[in-house]
């Protein structure tokens, strides 16, 4: 993800912002407690710096997905932004993962980005009955927005939403600065995504801190977490996050998605099991972390 990406962060103030003052009082109107879902995952499957680390060395690269599903019980779904799947991927991915696995899809470039949610109403129906064919596995798709798309755009964004079917959850990405002027210039958009049941996405890169307005609209939140190649920003970060999404838990946050990023993402499974450890031990959870596999060194068998 090369959105908000700084060569030098060295200047970067990483402090994760205080709640938006609407998030809680939400939360807390979500009822008595339950134990939330959550969902640690990455945006890709594919990556061969990973086999003989958290994929066996003997792995074939057709079963990447199958092996991504053992250790992890989500996928940021990044190729349906550059086309529809047809049925039979759908089935495929769907009965390549174990129960409890979730697919978060993308909304097509065509949609977001191209036709900026206007006149898209066929291929938006047809997007929303591929992924539909995920069934239990599918998890928020999630529709995001161009720098380009501003406030003036809301009626569109609002007509969109309006279309989406109920049974397809959806979280929104927001990246026009002006959203995130201020709270007051954001309200009129956080009542329509409430208004509607979509949640917001939280993104958190360094080169883009407005956009982590940190204000929920539903009880499940869905973060995008870019890291810097292991820095111990990284670490300290992902540590912050863990103090905020207890405090989001302990007053009704019932589902997490989060799905962390690093550079070619070679590194992104250490962080997220850094931050499935962290999010066990504070949170009282039992996210089953992903193992690594040891390979034999040479005359070790001998």
């Amino acid at each position: 993800m090369d959105f908000g990406k700084l060569q030098d962060i060295s200047r970067v103030d990483f402090t994760l912002p205080p709640n938006h003052p609407d998030t809680l009082p939400l939360l807390q109107r979500s009822g008595s407690y339950i134990k939330p879902r959550v969902h640690v995952g990455l945006p890709v499957w594919v990556n061969k710096a990973w086999v003989g680390g958290i994929y066996p060395g003997s792995m074939r690269d057709k079963d990447s997905l199958l092996w991504y599903g053992r250790q992890f019980n989500t996928i940021e779904l990044n190729s349906t932004h550059y086309h529809i799947p047809s049925p039979d991927t759908i089935d495929r991915w769907r009965q390549s993962v174990p129960q409890g696995f979730t697919f978060c899809p993308k909304f097509p470039q065509l949609i977001s980005h191209e036709a900026a949610l206007r006149s898209t109403h066929d291929i938006t129906a047809a997007f929303c009955a591929a992924i539909a064919g995920l069934e239990e596995k599918l998890g928020d798709a999630f529709l995001q927005l161009p720098p380009t798309f501003g406030p003036r755009q809301l009626p569109d964004l609002e007509a969109f939403l309006k279309f989406i079917p109920e049974s397809i959850p959806l979280t929104v990405e927001l990246r026009h600065p002006d959203w995130f002027a201020d709270n007051v210039a954001s309200l009129p958009l956080f009542e329509v995504l409430e208004k509607y049941r979509a949640g917001t996405v939280l993104t958190d890169v360094a080169g883009r801190r407005d956009v982590l307005h940190m204000r929920l609209t539903m009880p499940s939140a869905m973060v995008r977490f870019v890291g810097n190649g292991l820095h111990p920003t990284d670490y300290v970060r992902i540590d912050a996050w863990v103090e905020r999404l207890k405090e989001w838990f302990d007053n009704g946050l019932r589902q997490l998605y989060f799905f962390v990023h690093e550079p070619d993402n070679t590194l992104a499974p250490d962080l997220a099991i850094y931050l499935i450890e962290k999010l066990n031990n504070a949170c009282g959870l039992d996210i089953k972390p992903p193992k690594k596999f040891v390979q034999p060194v040479q005359g070790e068998l001998f």
